[in-house]
């Protein structure tokens, strides 16, 4: 076999360098693709992200500033007045009222929907009722959480009233000679809005307690059986710590929501009688709508978002611990 003529080598060689160094294209200015998909998380976000911008953080930081002058709106030209509209809040006998109100309201309410909520999730659970009867209940018993909170004031205020039919019973059963101003008595009112807004939220307890003993391994229970534990036993060995996530998460979000319930109040007693079932939320409302004192209600909601804001970082702490 003969070789390549050494001329027709030499310019192979010659052509295959020239190839091999040629000069790259210059590379294209702009976001790489890896970059625009690291973006496309934030893209989705955008708009709930601007929204809450818009519709939560502007008003927020609005009222903070608020909270910090002589009266706004009204005034034309407000001063700073740095931190004497706290001073004059937390110093208010009325505010102090509505505080210890709050937490009688908000404690009675969460702890009976916790009691309410477990012992319903319990009997709904138990293989001693039929599929059928235990959808009945089931219905029943969530029934309360589909009314929203003006049908539930506006129910009540009638079965309470004087000429209902509540005091209608109480009066056949010889139990009361007249109809009883459950709403308008200063020693009753407290306790009446209170049980009203017990049986308007347990059943959200009632819901998730349900799911979580629905995910509760029958394992545990066969083994403590075979222990020999009681049922009184199982209850607080096995049930309540495989639900104890479950009830932190549930009281902590109803401490928030029921410590600034104000439609239920406003629409029952409107925080009367002589101030009685005054809460944080009402007292804040008559402030800047009733006297017209915006700075001071400002102040108001501050104080109450920053009561909020801690109930919020023990949610979320344990949150991320049961994560």
């Amino acid at each position: 076999m003969t070789s390549a003529p050494p001329i027709a080598a030499a310019a192979t060689e010659r052509v295959t360098r020239t190839a091999g160094s040629a000069p790259r294209p210059p590379r294209r200015r702009g976001f790489s693709s890896s970059g625009l998909r690291r973006l496309e998380p934030y893209a989705f976000i955008s708009p709930t992200a601007i929204l809450m911008i818009v519709l939560m953080l502007i008003p927020i930081g609005m009222v903070i500033g608020y909270s910090f002058m002589n009266n706004v709106i009204t005034n034309h030209n407000p001063k700073f007045v740095g931190v004497d509209n706290y001073v004059d809040v937390l110093t208010d006998p009325r505010f102090h009222t509505a505080l210890g109100n709050t937490l009688i309201f908000t404690l009675t309410s969460v702890a009976a929907h916790l009691v309410l909520g477990l012992v319903f999730a319990m009997l709904l659970n138990t293989p001693l009722l039929s599929n059928a009867s235990k959808a009945v209940f089931r219905t029943i018993y969530f029934l309360p959480w589909l009314f929203t909170v003006a049908i539930v004031a506006v129910l009540w205020r009638l079965l309470l009233n004087p000429n209902g039919v509540i005091n209608y019973v109480l009066v056949t059963l010889g139990l009361s000679d007249k109809g009883v101003e459950f709403l308008a008595d200063p020693s009753l009112a407290l306790a009446a809005v209170t049980f009203i807004n017990i049986w308007a939220g347990y059943p959200f307890f009632m819901v998730s307690l349900l799911a979580g003993l629905q995910g509760i391994p029958r394992d545990l229970y066969e083994a403590a059986t075979v222990d020999g534990a009681s049922r009184w036993q199982q209850f607080w060995s096995v049930t309540i710590p495989q639900l104890r996530p479950i009830i932190i998460s549930m009281c902590l979000l109803d401490l928030i929501w029921t410590s600034q319930q104000f439609a239920l109040i406003w629409m029952t007693t409107g925080g009367g009688p002589i101030n009685v079932t005054e809460m944080l939320s009402t007292f804040t409302y008559k402030l800047a709508f009733s006297r017209y004192e915006f700075s001071m209600a400002s102040t108001s909601a501050v104080i109450v978002l920053a009561l909020s804001m801690i109930l919020a970082v023990f949610y979320v702490r344990h949150q991320r611990a049961r994560d």
